[in-house]
């Protein structure tokens, strides 16, 4: 028996068969590894590195907003993969499409570590960069959202959150993987660090494509999928059908998604921001402060997971937006003490407590918004809208800045106005974590 005919109060007793669900969620942990740890080492690279080696001739400060600028690229292509990669995903299944994303992303950052440098071939360089910046921004709009559709759709009721989470927690093994690897080669003499350094971790991630692809070709499709293939009851146009039937849970998406500018100020512009030589904090102790935070987080999201599956997504998601939108004030003024143990400490309960919340709880209250036939589409769409903004964030913050380098207020204020966004879009949310598989995105009787 499946977990989707178990999907139901009142439903038999007995315990459902978990392997296929297991097997999802570790091929979702791992695609997501993979996917940021891709994304956490070009923000290291962007923040650290990609203005010197791509953008010399512009002063350092330049370099760095451009550098900054093509971590963001990415982030304009998600919306067009998710349209694309949602359509297929919908249609023709949910693996397919997550096999294509991980080729695509590893081979995307695989190349990435290959380009020469501006001064050697000079503009072609950067533009080289930008090209395969666009190529993984395509790939990830596709990957979490097939990850979760394929997840949720296997998972028994009672506990969606809990294997969709994993999807999520992936990002922070990725961030630490990433960091670990950064990490070897950060301390680098400069000349090492520009020359050949950086490269490392960006062939590094074919490893992790060869483990994380073999694990998926393993996967079935959920059967409540099939079941819609077998009936011809799979939509003709996903996304067509997505604006027809689900267009205000689209919009609800993509203001939720707002609270990830928290995530990439913290990584992105927090580490340029605070290494910066007007602040002077290390580069080991801002990575090591990433680091502590993730681990914390790859505990607390299968917890608060959990949790969200005895008292509700809405809960557990508004709570955590809402401690984030407060917490980024003490990290930031944690920052400008200079008192490591202190920057710690914020950093931890901003990452590892406070954003680990919608970050495990949003692949299934997102999920849980639309019904089968549009599920990916809406999920892919929604999300990467939203995301743009926190791919623009740290640009955007760096200008915030101004030519102080130290006015870090208006930073905490613009992710502060994002969180409160999102807890607000998702206080307007339906409840979801007692409504049965099948009844997911249909009308409320």
């Amino acid at each position: 028996m499946t977990a989707s005919t178990l999907d139901a109060p009142g439903a038999p007793t007995a315990p459902p068969d978990t392997t296929k669900v297991k097997r999802a969620a570790v091929a979702s942990f791992l695609g997501s590894m993979l996917e940021y740890y891709d994304f956490y080492i070009y923000a290291s690279a962007a923040a650290l590195v990609f203005g010197k080696v791509f953008f010399p001739a512009a002063n350092p400060a330049a370099g760095t907003l451009l550098s900054l600028a093509t971590f963001g690229v990415a982030y304009i292509a998600r919306p067009f993969g998710a349209v694309i990669l949602g359509h297929f995903g919908d249609r023709v299944g949910r693996k397919r499409v997550m096999l294509i994303t991980l080729v695509m992303m590893g081979s995307s950052t695989f190349l990435i570590g290959c380009l020469p440098s501006y001064s050697a071939i000079g503009v072609v360089a950067p533009i080289l960069l930008v090209a395969l910046r666009v190529l993984q921004g395509i790939s990830a709009a596709g990957e979490q959202s097939g990850a979760n559709s394929l997840t949720l759709e296997h998972a028994p009721f009672g506990r969606r959150a809990f294997f969709t989470s994993w999807t999520l927690t992936g990002t922070q093994a990725g961030f630490i993987l990433a960091t670990a690897v950064f990490l070897t080669v950060a301390n680098l003499p400069d000349d090492a660090l520009l020359t050949w350094g950086w490269r490392v971790p960006f062939w590094f991630s074919f490893l992790v494509v060869v483990l994380a692809y073999v694990v998926r070709r393993r996967l079935d499709e959920p059967e409540v999928f099939k079941e819609e293939q077998e009936t011809d009851q799979v939509a003709k146009f996903p996304v067509v059908e997505l604006f027809r039937t689900h267009s205000s849970d689209v919009l609800r998406v993509i203001l939720c998604a707002f609270i990830a500018v928290c995530s990439t100020i913290f990584a992105v512009f927090g580490l340029a921001f605070a290494t910066s030589p007007e602040v002077g904090v290390s580069r080991t102790t801002m990575l090591l402060v990433a680091v502590v935070a993730n681990i914390i987080a790859l505990v607390s999201q299968p917890t608060l997971a959990i949790l969200a599956d005895r008292i509700g997504r809405k809960p557990v998601f508004i709570t955590g937006v809402l401690g984030c939108g407060v917490m980024v004030f003490v990290y930031f003024k944690a920052i400008m003490s200079g008192n490591v143990p202190v920057i710690f400490l914020a950093g931890a309960l901003l990452i590892g407590i406070c954003y680990a919340a919608p970050n495990a709880i949003w692949p299934s209250f997102y999920a849980e918004m639309f019904n089968t036939k549009v599920r990916f589409s809406g999920i892919a769409i929604g999300t990467q809208i939203g995301f743009a903004l926190a791919g623009f964030a740290p640009t955007i913050a760096w200008t915030l800045v101004g030519n102080s380098r130290t006015n870090w207020l208006p930073v905490a204020i613009l992710v502060a106005i994002c969180c409160a966004a999102a807890a607000a879009s998702a206080a307007t949310a339906r409840e979801t974590y007692r409504v049965p598989l099948t009844q997911l995105g249909k009308p409320v009787a």
